[in-house]
């Protein structure tokens, strides 16, 4: 689960730079024709998919950071 969720973070960081290198080629290579849409569709889709694992994964982590620090103060007294 943990490489599962840093390949989700890195992919939320590379995918936007990926579509700048696309939209860059699109520009350089036809400019009437817009057909980086069809990538960023895509990659969109996917970035959304892999925001959502590493907000699960966040609260996963939350819950079990409030968890431990609940019994940490409860053995305290």
């Amino acid at each position: 689960m943990a490489c599962s969720t840093l390949g989700s973070v890195k992919f939320l960081f590379m995918a936007p730079v990926i579509l700048v290198f696309l939209f860059i080629i699109n520009l350089m290579t036809s400019p009437g024709h817009w057909w980086v849409q069809w990538p960023a569709l895509g990659l969109g889709i996917a970035w959304v998919i892999n925001l959502f694992k590493v907000m699960r994964a966040l609260v996963v982590m939350g819950g079990l950071a409030g968890l431990a620090a609940l019994v940490a103060s409860r053995r305290r007294w």
